[in-house]
């Protein structure tokens, strides 16, 4: 059976072959090189040991792959029942790939094959870069650096830099990923007595005065970005506490037990920015998101949907509806950005909502409902033209409560109570308020205040009860003041 032995010729002079390649070679094997073209030839020749070059393959075809499937397939050949060693330049196991064809065309041929190790130009580089290869690095040839990641995370290495046509198409691939003039180090004749190593800007790689096949480059890793955005690790936990020997709780929710809890959390992300609270706001954001990828997950085992489809559905719903920016659509306003959308709206849901008021949520709190539905019916021309109706119209709506709480049922009163909430909310609206938002934040304002007169009680060592409502409306006015 015929035996492949690949063998390497080390980064520079004859020197640097390593012992048991040196061995080999004073066998007087059948000797066949990818190329001649390297320094370490010339100790073959002082020695008197016979070789093949495949060159002229580089002549004869138009491309590199060419070259190789041609190198490969007479390699195998002349294997057929024969020990044959081919060598390449530097190291076999280090961007050479007629090695990995060879290996592959040899076991399918069913022929013997090895490979020697040998000195790498790496080892050199490494050496006159100061370079730790544990800190990450990438090494590809310069006819692959167009199919680099863009977000490549470590340092790199190009090699087979051959001339300064293929140093122009590795400089424009590279111009991709990196800035024009990101400093890239050229290295040349490494372990040579030329040896040459520059750092030149990257727009000035093809312009050397001297590339050959001897030259690398090297481009130091980038600065690193802030870690990509992920949801997978909650994702992950959230599987984990449903998954069988996780949380309890957890696996006793559905959809309908953990509605009161989103609505909570909301109300929460409210108060956060009302207190213009940074770290609150980013925590309650999460808990917020923690609801999200629970329903998410809860679908998901049911066969419905998956967070990426949560994910893929909006993004696709934000790309379609704003046209003006991912399309070629112009818009004069904010104003147009908004009819736009409503437009967008009814054509990708068609005859969905056939009323007016269709789509506004019945499980809204109920000042946020009464705004939507009336921000609904003024669309279609159903509102006043100016505040000064609405205003009046609160009155008459006061009037009708004063006169059903001297003597209406509490259905009544109840009813017309609603009727003047509807209407400040109607006023709400005018002024570009949300009456949600205005409400909550006099929540808030009323325990501020509130804390601040229970501190007072507390503070003079007596309780509520010894305080009139006179002396406890002083201090409340006092709290006013503070906060002020």
């Amino acid at each position: 059976m015929g035996e492949i032995v690949v063998i390497g010729l080390g980064p520079g002079d004859f020197g640097l072959v390593t012992g048991q390649t040196l061995a080999l070679l004073e066998t007087r094997p059948a000797l066949y090189l990818r190329t001649a073209r390297h320094p370490a030839v010339a100790g073959l020749v002082e020695r008197g040991i016979p070789f093949t070059s495949y060159d002229c393959l580089y002549e004869k075809h138009a491309t590199f792959d060419e070259v190789y499937a041609a190198i490969t397939a007479d390699v195998v050949a002349r294997a057929g029942d024969a020990r044959v060693v081919y060598a390449v330049p530097g190291s076999p196991a280090v961007a050479e790939r007629t090695v990995s064809l060879i290996r592959e065309a040899a076991g399918a041929a069913g022929l013997g094959f090895s490979v020697l190790p040998a000195m790498s130009f790496l080892d050199l580089l490494y050496a006159r870069l100061g370079l730790d290869p544990v800190a990450g690095l990438t090494v590809t040839d310069a006819a692959d650096v167009a199919a680099l990641p863009p977000e490549l995370g470590t340092a790199l290495v190009v090699t087979q830099v051959y001339n300064a046509r293929v140093a122009s198409d590795a400089k424009l691939a590279l111009m991709e990923l990196y800035p024009d003039d990101f400093p890239v180090t050229v290295a040349r004749n490494l372990g040579l007595a030329d040896e040459e190593v520059r750092t030149v800007p990257l727009y000035e790689l093809d312009r050397l005065p001297a590339i050959d096949h001897l030259t690398s480059v090297y481009v130091a890793p980038r600065p690193r970005r802030a870690a990509a955005f992920s949801l997978d690790p909650l994702v992950e936990v959230m599987a984990r506490l449903r998954s069988p020997g996780g949380c309890v709780w957890d696996l006793e929710q559905s959809h309908p037990s953990l509605r009161r809890y989103i609505v909570e959390e909301v109300y929460e992300v409210l108060e956060a920015i009302d207190l213009a609270d940074a770290d609150k706001l980013c925590e309650e954001l999460g808990d917020l998101l923690l609801q999200i990828v629970f329903h998410a997950r809860i679908a998901e085992e049911c066969g419905d949907f998956s967070m990426q489809d949560v994910v893929d559905t909006v993004t696709d719903k934000m790309v379609r509806r704003h046209p003006h920016v991912f399309g070629d659509i112009s818009v004069r306003d904010a104003a147009e950005v908004i009819v736009n959308w409503e437009k967008i709206k009814r054509r990708e849901h068609p005859g969905e909502r056939p009323g007016v008021l269709d789509g506004v949520p019945k499980g809204l709190p109920s000042l946020m409902r009464a705004f939507k539905l009336q921000a609904k019916a003024a669309k279609v021309g159903f509102d006043w033209n100016s505040v000064a109706p609405v205003w009046d119209k609160i009155y008459e709506e006061l009037d009708e409560l004063r006169r059903a709480a001297d003597g209406g049922a509490r259905e009544e009163v109840e009813g017309e109570l609603g009727d003047v909430l509807f209407s400040v909310v109607n006023l709400a609206r005018f002024f570009d308020i949300e009456p949600e938002t205005a409400l909550n934040v006099t929540n808030n304002k009323f325990v501020r205040r509130f804390a601040r007169v229970e501190a007072e009680v507390k503070g003079r060592g007596l309780k509520w009860k010894d305080f009139t409502l006179e002396q406890l409306d002083e201090l409340w006015n006092e709290a006013k003041k503070l906060e002020k």
